[in-house]
């Protein structure tokens, strides 16, 4: 009896251990690492000096921090200038409003930095995160793991050779408070910008949200093509894809990099985005302390850093605009890049795929039928899922109505709801179904249209459903047997494993507001696992359910009754942050 369900356990296995591995964060190296490596030990000492208080725009707290990261750099060997410019009115009030200085003066300070290269006329790599916080938070994520990565990513440069281009750091001031720093700097608001924008010829971004977590590049300029495929040549454990530069084109979030973008397309000029999103109760949060950061993600985000900063450094020419490419990182082990007309060669095959699996079902009659079913079927596993989960959801919603810090502190929670609310619908819908050949030929056709559609109209995101479904119906291809069987459980887990990675890297971005985001990976998953699954008795399946529902249902009433977390910043009770 167990012995036909070991295909199905292993498939699960293999991704569970592939999910793990995608989603844990480097160890982070000590402090005696040699001097050219990145170490998280070393950049700890960083900061802590950072997030020794909160250090709010135009506090003499930020001020303080201002003058030792001009020492610091110079240290490195860097000649530093500090650029004044007057703040947005509007900000300074609001930047009061959320706790910050009431006497803040009009004018904040970003500092740039260059450490020179043998040929100063080339185009520099520019390193850029915020030297502010927010009021009440030490902010040793945000951003003081970003200012603490480039420090000590400029001191692994400046410790080997003199690098072929200049490198320039730009911390920039009132990111918090309405992303002042960069728009002075890179639009020139209020005049001028900054002389040295123009030297620039590739930008990379830190950021953070939360206090752990890897480290992803969620953000490209336009035409990123040529500079994607620097990154995948450059870095050695690469997280990052193309989908997540596309959701965070059309959500409505901002970095200091949304000031720079208008010029880096006017220009040509490449630019990454990197962040943390991890431990998310974390963020904005008075308890956001160097003590709370997870050192492994100041590991991932400085390797990545300076993989990418050394591969810019020794490009013969910096990367110009290329039509886009398709990315994602293949369980961080290398990144993974395709052309975007690739997508429809990939529907291609897997429509053929489809096709073969509908011949294998021989003659007879009812089989138009059965295709019907088995689309309907899965269907109805994305309409059932969404419904319970956004009805979990509400269930988890505290009396006095969500807050927005709350539901970020509550994330691991309500991402166990969702996973669990998730697998009660499929125990549902597919616990006791075995379907036949034509069945499973109709259960792809709703899935491929889909991935059809959004190739068509987003073709840099579409490889999150063309691929599983490709992969899947080969699985479905494969014969039992000695070669056939353990070919379907790799393609299964990889499927399955990557699905995992992405409902729970989508619950993390968006899952406090909208976690029904987990139909999408469980209906792909159900997909690639069918090939290998074996129907449960009528009992189990009912003691299945039940287990599932009783989980989610306390889950849920677990998050209702829980007090409001102790890590929400105080102005959340009242106003919502704009960065």
């Amino acid at each position: 009896m167990m012995a036909r369900h070991l295909p199905m356990l292993a498939a699960l296995l293999l991704a569970i251990g592939l999910c793990l591995i995608a989603t844990t964060t480097p160890w982070p190296a000590p402090a005696d690492r040699p001097a050219g490596e990145f170490s998280a030990g070393r950049a700890m000492a960083d900061v802590r000096v950072i997030a020794i208080a909160p250090h709010p725009a135009g506090s003499p707290a930020d001020a303080h921090l201002r003058d030792w990261l001009v020492r610091r750099l110079t240290g490195l060997g860097m000649t530093v200038r500090a650029d004044t410019f007057v703040a947005d009115q509007a900000h300074i009030a609001r930047n009061i409003d959320w706790g910050g200085p009431a006497g803040m003066p009009r004018t904040l300070t970003n500092l740039v930095a260059v450490l020179p290269g043998r040929d100063r006329s080339a185009p520099a790599v520019a390193l850029m995160a915020h030297h502010d916080s927010v009021a009440y938070s030490p902010g040793a994520a945000d951003d003081g793991a970003g200012l603490a990565a480039i420090l000590e990513t400029v001191r692994a440069v400046a410790s080997g050779p003199r690098p072929q281009r200049d490198l320039m750091v730009i911390f920039t001031d009132g990111e918090e408070i309405g992303l002042d720093g960069a728009r002075h700097f890179f639009a020139g608001r209020p005049a001028p910008a900054d002389p040295a924008r123009d030297h620039i010829g590739a930008l990379i971004n830190l950021e953070a949200r939360g206090g752990g977590g890897r480290a992803t590049l969620f953000q490209t300029g336009t035409g990123n093509g040529a500079a994607v495929a620097l990154a995948a040549r450059a870095i050695r454990h690469p997280a990052g894809s193309s989908l997540a530069v596309f959701l965070y084109r059309v959500l409505p979030n901002d970095t200091d990099v949304t000031e720079a973008l208008p010029w880096l397309a006017a220009t040509g000029v490449p630019a990454y985005n990197y962040a943390f999103i991890g431990r998310p109760g974390l963020y904005h949060s008075p308890r956001a302390t160097a003590d709370r950061l997870d050192q492994g993600s100041l590991q991932d985000i400085g390797g990545q850093l300076l993989d990418l900063t050394r591969g810019l450094l020794a490009a013969p020419t910096l990367p110009r605009p290329t039509p886009d490419l398709v990315f994602f990182d293949a369980f961080g082990f290398a990144l993974v890049t395709m052309p975007l007309w690739a997508g429809w060669v990939l529907l291609t095959v897997a429509a053929l795929a489809i096709g073969a699996i509908w011949r294998q079902h021989g003659r007879g009659r009812g089989h138009g039928a059965a295709a019907l079913s088995g689309a309907g079927r899965m269907l109805g596993l994305a309409g059932m899922t969404a419904l319970l989960v956004m009805g979990a959801n509400l269930v988890s919603f505290h009396v006095g109505g969500p807050n927005y810090y709350d539901r970020l502190a509550a994330t691991p929670w309500l991402e166990a709801m969702a996973s669990v609310t998730a697998l009660t619908a499929f125990f549902i819908v597919v616990g006791r179904w075995r379907p036949g050949r034509a069945a499973l030929a109709g259960a792809f056709v709703p899935l491929w249209l889909l991935a059809a559609l959004l190739q068509a109209l987003a073709p840099v995101a579409a490889y999150v459903l063309v691929l599983p479904v490709l992969l899947a119906a080969l699985t479905a291809l494969l014969p039992d047997g000695r070669w056939g069987t353990p070919l379907a459980v790799l393609f299964a887990g990889v499927v399955m494993g990557y699905q995992f990675v992405l409902g729970h890297e989508m619950l993390q971005a968006v899952g406090s507001d909208l976690p029904l985001v987990v139909t999408l990976p469980l209906v792909l998953a159900t997909l690639a696992i069918l090939p290998l699954w074996q129907p449960l008795s009528r009992r189990a399946r009912r003691v299945t359910v039940v287990a599932c529902g009783i989980a989610a249902l306390i889950i849920a009433l677990s998050i209702r009754a829980a007090p409001i977390a102790d890590t929400i910043p105080p102005y959340s009770r009242t106003t919502r942050p704009v960065s």
